[in-house]
């Protein structure tokens, strides 16, 4: 006869003395609190890790902000000049290009050599914006499109002068095709390259000059702890001091001292660098663009042969852009409606920085003088004197007051590169070593807590 299954066994029940490891754990951390020598581990380890974190969370704000005006130093501010001098050097590529044709024969040496030079110039800062990691995605497609187009306005250029050499009048359509095709679609990839790396330049100035918020509240309440911890020490036991907490202290107030007066000078910098530079330099470059362009303007006026209305138009507007509507004395801008000059006079913050701007001034008041005579010769059909007073050496008055504006814009620019450049390198300076110190005193003052907590504990051994 078959015998029945047994039962599967039960499981046995558990004992009262089988506890989770992490029931054990906390039932061990109890009972150590209730105790002195286990209140002061747990002061101990709270206070260290309080310091390794004011130590680490310096550490990430403060390599960003370094790393931040860096690259508004090193990065920023190269590529946004660049592509002001690109911009520019388009723009007088094509001013010269129109002055030479006016000259007959190829144009004068003087303005072939500015014409190719400018030229040489564009095309080699496109190269090295091109090979330049930190230029933005749109910054690269602008760069891809002014390579692009700068072969097609040279070879139109070209064109214009062979026609012009074998006296055709083609040669005229062919430089206001090439003009056309600068002022349509070059300068505006060029100003939008340029406006790309300026707003690149502010983001980076912004994210240098932020305060470091969690670093300092961090920074505050492990101060704060530290001196607790003393206090605590000192009323228990009746002692001033403790040498390792003082230690650690004093590198915690070090740091915390450090990173506030750092950013704080840095902020300052950094805001100097924007006021008394990277402002005027804006100004700056825009008044040297629309000097150019009106200079190209003026030129194209007579390569048109009675037929540059539009040019003309467009040379008044620009010369209302840059110098404003004429004054009642007529020999400055009129600063109620404005003008490029006169802002960057308002913003020039030194003598070296007025001085050229003035100059501008003046000559921009006589080149309007110079070119309302010659329309005057054109209108009386003395075509050759018109053109003989605008563009030929010697006679060239107008030209010598355009390049007078030239010169005196591009020395205020160099003026006020170098005052950014001063300013905003002292703003990286003052943040310079910071993420480093803040490493070393955060390892410092947390080595300070295990010595002055464990000198205390051994006294309970």
């Amino acid at each position: 006869m078959a015998q029945p299954a047994s039962p599967p066994p039960s499981p046995a029940a558990p004992g009262p003395a089988r506890r989770t490891i992490r029931a054990d754990t906390l039932a061990r951390l109890r009972a150590a609190a209730v105790t002195e020598p286990g209140r002061l581990r747990i002061i101990g380890a709270v206070l260290a890790l309080l310091v390794l974190v004011f130590g680490t969370v310096t550490v990430c704000q403060t390599a960003n902000r370094a790393a931040a005006a860096d690259a508004v130093v090193d990065r920023g501010r190269p590529l946004s000049d660049d592509a002001a001098s690109i911009y520019r050097s388009l723009a007088d590529a094509d001013t010269t290009a129109a002055g030479a044709f006016l000259t007959g024969d190829g144009g004068s040496p003087a303005l072939r050599e500015r014409y190719e030079r400018d030229i040489r110039t564009a095309s080699r800062l496109l190269t090295e914006a091109a090979a330049n990691a930190g230029v933005s995605g749109r910054g690269r497609e602008e760069i891809t499109e002014l390579n692009e187009q700068l072969t097609v306005y040279t070879g139109l250029v070209e064109t214009a002068r062979a026609n012009d050499r074998q006296g055709l009048p083609l040669g005229g359509a062919y430089l206001r095709h090439a003009s056309e095709r600068m002022r349509e679609h070059m300068l505006p990839a060029a100003d939008a390259l340029y406006r790309s790396e300026t707003a690149r330049l502010g983001e980076d100035r912004h994210r240098a000059r932020a305060w470091p918020l969690a670093a300092l509240l961090t920074g505050v309440a492990a101060l704060a702890a530290l001196g607790w911890a003393q206090r605590r020490h000192y009323l228990r036991t009746n002692r001033v001091f403790s040498p390792g907490l003082l230690a650690a202290t004093a590198a915690t107030a070090v740091l915390l001292l450090w990173l506030a007066a750092g950013h704080w000078l840095a902020r300052s910098a950094l805001d100097e660098s924007d006021r008394h530079g990277a402002r005027s330099l804006q100004v700056l470059s825009a008044a040297w663009t629309t000097a150019l362009q009106a200079r190209g303007d003026e030129n194209l006026t007579l390569v048109a042969r009675g037929g540059g209305t539009a040019y003309e138009r467009s040379y008044r507007a620009g010369m209302r852009t840059l110098a404003g509507s004429r004054s009642s004395g007529g020999a400055g801008p009129d600063r109620q409606n404005g003008g490029q000059l006169a802002r960057a006079l308002e913003l020039a913050d030194d003598e070296a920085g007025r001085a050229p701007v003035e100059r501008a001034v003046r000559a921009a008041a006589v080149w309007r003088e110079r070119h309302a005579a010659a329309r005057e010769l054109e209108n009386g059909g003395r075509y050759e004197a018109a053109v003989g007073l605008v563009i030929r050496p010697g006679e060239d008055t107008a030209r010598s007051a355009f390049d007078e504006v030239d010169t005196a814009l591009a020395e205020a620019v160099r003026h006020e590169r170098r005052e950014f450049g001063r300013a905003a390198g002292r703003g990286r300076d003052a943040l310079a070593g910071l993420p480093a110190g803040a490493g070393a005193l955060s390892v410092l003052a947390a080595a300070g807590v295990a010595a002055g907590v464990g000198r205390r504990l051994s006294e309970y051994r």
